[in-house]
């Protein structure tokens, strides 16, 4: 008889070792058991002397052997978790992260308490942010775009799984224009940004897996995202609008020189929890 314990542990082994780390194999496998069994941390601490069926085994080594194979865990089992809510992840859009949650919460410090905001995600991906946003302002507009149909069906999915009302649309943001003028309060993006050169240095079940239309940026034009985008919202915002940005923490004075460039002001270039230079902030007068 193996045990949920037993086999648990045998598979925090075999994380680890495709990680090569202790710590973010514990991690992997608690994510997989949660996700593919249900088995969370107060099931395992309750009930890990319980046997576990071969049928559940063969599940979870399913999972396994994809992460073994190089796959991100998320894609493996095929949600993530971003602001407290499970999220469809494909190769088709990024794995949500933790540092991108700021972003959130950031507009939801500064705007929670009032109504009928209109903000636009630009290039949205899952649709984590505008969806976070969709459910935690009172009464909002949310408008988010993405090149990639396929990121747009696992977004449309994801919205109507998690209960939020957002207007979802295929756009290209190097080249859209603004439908009018004045249109929101708020845009906010997490476009990409990771320059070509910065790939050999990369994780490669980020690089080899993850989008690379939604990570990389050429070397010759690392910002080109960013100055379409503020462009963009130079003209789409109302006055006192404000864009939200998650940028490569190589840039910060470039964004900011950028961002004086396009006409905003008090503009913030924020550290994330890490101490890496990762949010610019900025203000339509």
């Amino acid at each position: 008889m193996t045990t949920a314990a037993q086999y648990f542990r045998a598979v925090c082994g075999r994380m680890a070792s495709a990680f090569g780390s202790q710590a973010e194999g514990e991690a992997a496998a608690r994510i997989v058991f949660e996700d593919v069994a249900g088995y969370d941390r107060k099931y395992l601490f309750m009930n890990g002397e319980r046997e576990i069926t071969d049928f559940m085994q063969a599940k979870i080594d399913a999972v396994v052997k994809r992460v073994e194979g190089g796959e991100p865990v998320q894609y493996a089992v095929g949600t993530a978790r971003f602001m407290g809510l499970d999220f469809a992840v494909t190769p088709a859009v990024l794995v949500p992260r933790p540092e991108t949650a700021w972003l959130v919460d950031a507009i939801t410090d500064r705007y929670g308490q009032q109504r009928d905001l209109s903000v636009l995600d630009a290039g949205t991906g899952s649709g984590c942010i505008a969806i976070a946003l969709a459910r935690a302002l009172p009464f909002c507009r949310v408008t988010a775009v993405d090149i990639s149909e396929a990121a747009l069906e696992v977004a449309r999915s994801n919205a109507e799984a998690l209960g939020a009302d957002v207007d979802f649309r295929r756009a290209d943001i190097l080249t859209a224009r603004p439908e009018r003028e004045g249109e929101y309060d708020i845009v906010v993006s997490n476009p990409p940004y990771i320059c070509e050169s910065e790939r050999a240095e990369m994780e490669s079940r980020v690089a080899d897996h993850e989008p690379a239309l939604a990570l990389f940026v050429p070397d010759s034009d690392p910002l080109e995202f960013y100055r379409a985008i503020a462009r963009f919202a130079a003209v789409a915002l109302k006055p006192g609008g404000r864009v939200y940005f998650e940028i490569n923490s190589r840039f910060p004075e470039e964004m900011r020189a950028l961002l004086e460039a396009e006409g905003y002001s008090d503009i913030e270039i924020i550290r994330d929890y890490k101490g890496l230079y990762r949010y610019a902030v900025a203000f339509k007068s």
